[in-house]
Formats: C-alpha cells, sequence, structure tokens
C-alpha cells in the first residue's frame, strides 16, 4: 500500500473502535499512516494495514505513558505530530501532562481548568443552566457522605451514572455498569454499597428518567477552531445502543440528521466557554412532548465518531487543516445535511429485529438498498486476509451478543 507525506502523523491512543476509525478517517482524507498505541492486541488494529499498531501494556501508567510517547516523539521529529485519545482516562493524561508532550505533539484538547468544568457532569450541569441548555432533573450524590441519599427528591424509576468518566474507568467492584437503571431504593442503595468499596470516591448522578428507547437519542459532535468559534456540527438519531454492561449508551447505529435548534443550543454554551476543538453530546427527546435534553459532553471524539465522516464531513480534515496547516476554516458554519447515511457496527437483521418503528425500519432498508449504509471496520483497502474478514466475524459476535441480551431482558420482564 502507498502512503503519502503531508508532514504530519497522527498518535492514537486506544485499540477500539475508536482508534480504527480515526485512523481511517485519516488515511481516506490524506492517506497517511497512523500510529496507534494499544495496551493489547487485537485483530481489528493489529492486522490492519493503515496503522502501525504499537503494543504497550500499561499505558495508563504515567510513567509509561510519558515514556513511551516521548520515545515515539523523539523518533518523529522530523514531523508534527497530533495526539489522539479514544477514552476520556487519556484525555485526562493529555491534558494533565500538555507541557511535556508539547515538546512532541500537537495537542487538541481544551485545558485542564475546562476539562474539569466540563466532565464532572454536576458541573457541566450548572454550565447548562447557566447558558439555558435543557438537561434532566438531577440529584448528586456524595460517595464520601453515605447519608447524602437522604436528600433524593426523584421519583422511580430513576438513572444512575458516575458524574467522573475518568475516575470511574479505575473503580472495580460486584455488579459495575456503565450506567444503572433502577425501579426502587433498596436496589439502588445495594449499588452505592459496593460503589464505596472501590476507588471511585467522585459523585454519582441520580437522574429523571426520561422515557422512550433508543431511538429516541440523540447525539451531536460539532468542532470548535483554536479561536473557540463551533465551524462545524453533525447531529444524528441513534437506532439502537449497546447492551453491555460497559458499553452501554454508546450508539451502534446512527442515522444523520439534522436539527438547529440543538445545535444553537450547543453553540451557546460552547462559545461562551471558549471551548475548541471536538466536543460530543448525548441528547434525549421526550416522545411525549418533544422537548429535548443535554445528557452529558465528551471532550473528545466519540466510539461511533465516523457516522460524522459517512455523512461525508471526515473529521480528521477538520483537525489538520485549523491545528497542522493553520489553514483558514468555512467563515459560516458548516451543518451536515441529514437522512444521507446510515452508521453502523451491528448487522442489518439485527437493526430489522429490534427496531420497533415501521417508519425507520422502512429508512434503514432504503438506506442499505442505495448503498448508503456504512460499517467504519469495513475498510477496503485492508490487506491481510484476516483484517478482510474480521468485520464478518465481528458482526457474527455483534448478531448474538443482542440476541442473548434481549432475551436475558425479556426474561427478566416475564419474572418480574
Amino acid at each position: 500500500m502507498q502512503f503519502e507525506d503531508h508532514g504530519f502523523q497522527p498518535v492514537i491512543l486506544g485499540g477500539d473502535i475508536t482508534a480504527y476509525s480515526l485512523a481511517r478517517t485519516f488515511h481516506e482524507a490524506y492517506r497517511v499512516k497512523s500510529i496507534v498505541v494499544s495496551q493489547v492486541s487485537s485483530h481489528l488494529c493489529a492486522d490492519s494495514c493503515i496503522m502501525e499498531n504499537i503494543i504497550v501494556p500499561g499505558m495508563e501508567n504515567l510513567e509509561t505513558f510519558l515514556s513511551k510517547l516521548a520515545e515515539i516523539g523523539e523518533a518523529h521529529a522530523d514531523g508534527k505530530l497530533i495526539l489522539l485519545a479514544c477514552g476520556d482516562w487519556y484525555v485526562r493524561l493529555i491534558v494533565e501532562n500538555r507541557a511535556e508532550l508539547e515538546k512532541h505533539y500537537i495537542i487538541p484538547y481544551i485545558s485542564e481548568e475546562l476539562l474539569n468544568r466540563l466532565v464532572l457532569k454536576d458541573s457541566f450541569y450548572d454550565l447548562c443552566d447557566a447558558n439555558d441548555v435543557p438537561h434532566p432533573k438531577t440529584f448528586v450524590y456524595d460517595v464520601n457522605k453515605p447519608h447524602s441519599l437522604d436528600g433524593l427528591d426523584i421519583d422511580f424509576p430513576l438513572v444512575a451514572k458516575p458524574a467522573s468518566s475518568a475516575a470511574y474507568h479505575y473503580a472495580q467492584f460486584p455488579g459495575k455498569r456503565k450506567v444503572y437503571f433502577f425501579d426502587d431504593r433498596d436496589s439502588l442503595e445495594n449499588m452505592l454499597l459496593n460503589l464505596r468499596t472501590s476507588s471511585y470516591d467522585h459523585k454519582f448522578l441520580l437522574q429523571e428518567l426520561i422515557p422512550g428507547d433508543d431511538t429516541n437519542m440523540r447525539i451531536l459532535t460539532t468542532y470548535s477552531d483554536k479561536n473557540g468559534k463551533v465551524r462545524f456540527a453533525a447531529f444524528g438519531q441513534t437506532l439502537l445502543e449497546d447492551k453491555k454492561a460497559m458499553g452501554i449508551g454508546n450508539p451502534v447505529a446512527i442515522i444523520s440528521r439534522r436539527n438547529d435548534e440543538i445545535v444553537a443550543d450547543a453553540t451557546r454554551l460552547l462559545e461562551a466557554l471558549g471551548y475548541t476543538g471536538f466536543a460530543n453530546f448525548d441528547i434525549k427527546v421526550d416522545p411525549r412532548t418533544g422537548k429535548h435534553y443535554f445528557f452529558e459532553i465528551n471532550t473528545r471524539l466519540g466510539r461511533s465518531n465516523y457516522y460524522v465522516t459517512a455523512s461525508g464531513h471526515n473529521v480528521s480534515r477538520w483537525m489538520v487543516e485549523d491545528l497542522v496547516f493553520d489553514n483558514p476554516l468555512p467563515e459560516q458554519m458548516v451543518i451536515a445535511e441529514g437522512d444521507e447515511s446510515l452508521y453502523t457496527v451491528v448487522p442489518k437483521q439485527t437493526l430489522m429485529d429490534y427496531v420497533t418503528d415501521p417508519q425507520l425500519k422502512e429508512e434503514v432498508k432504503r438506506l442499505y438498498s442505495q448503498g448508503k449504509a456504512t460499517d467504519p471496520i469495513d475498510y477496503a483497502v485492508e490487506e491481510k486476509f484476516i483484517r478482510k474478514i474480521y468485520p464478518r466475524i465481528f458482526m457474527s459476535k455483534q448478531r448474538k451478543a443482542f440476541k442473548a441480551a434481549f432475551e436475558a431482558a425479556r426474561a427478566k420482564g416475564k419474572k418480574a
């Protein structure tokens, strides 16, 4: 395979779909080969020809993290390196060590001060209030004050999730999940009891449950230039979310849409804060009222970021033109048009089985028939046989995982 030299190279920290999707966008846009640093080997990245996959166990350890990145930086001192993270914990490590890392890398992330205000979700909701951005009713539980649950004023069922995703990444305790749904106080208190045995010492958010299935979820990705002006936005409707314990809330199928009201809400918030770089928002629409609620912000490109590129707007171009080449971006905000693409990391039949809305089913069929359905890990340029068949293997695993998850949910419902 031939690669091109544009005087820069991406260094991507991670080994999942996020990492592969990012490497693919850089290859599609510039024909560059990314360096992907993973903690473990997988067919997804290790067998790919569009990247150099370096396996470094213990990259979460600060000494290992800084040492390896300095080694890579020194080995590529003749060009520009842009450093990208595929997890909140990596974003924090990068931001907290910016002064050291900037010796070798372009850092496309916000300041530590702003990061702290945004990634602690209770602080994020305060900022939403200050900028008239709607969010669910929320109760903040302090893990260090066991009796602080006494003031809970939200009816069950409710949703619970950590205020700090980065700190929660390191916590280990029985029954750990990314997001929880509780029907009664006893089950909530049991989870919090287990949580307090872990290393997690931040806050937990208890929220009103906005009704509606996965198709009521929305996703918004924005890019703000180095001066803090929002230049781009891509909106989408989730069709299905991951059902694995530590994957709950991750969209696995998205149809591109357009919603200027939601884009305006996000723009107002981001520009008030002087935000720079990519942001990714989780939003839900209440089917009873049509009102939307902002759930959280990710200060990086999300796991499903390829939905943006699939809609016709390659995410890597925004970063590279702005931060690497210092080229002017379009003066007017670019908003991706909707209804033109389907991003999916699950089989078509899985969508047909679990999406119940007839109109959405027909739309999925239409997008498949028009060749507008995209699987980010199924990239035609891959050369190794194992990498060519891996997307099929992955889809088979997805089909079985979703079938098992829904059968378990049905069984639980019957018992209830």
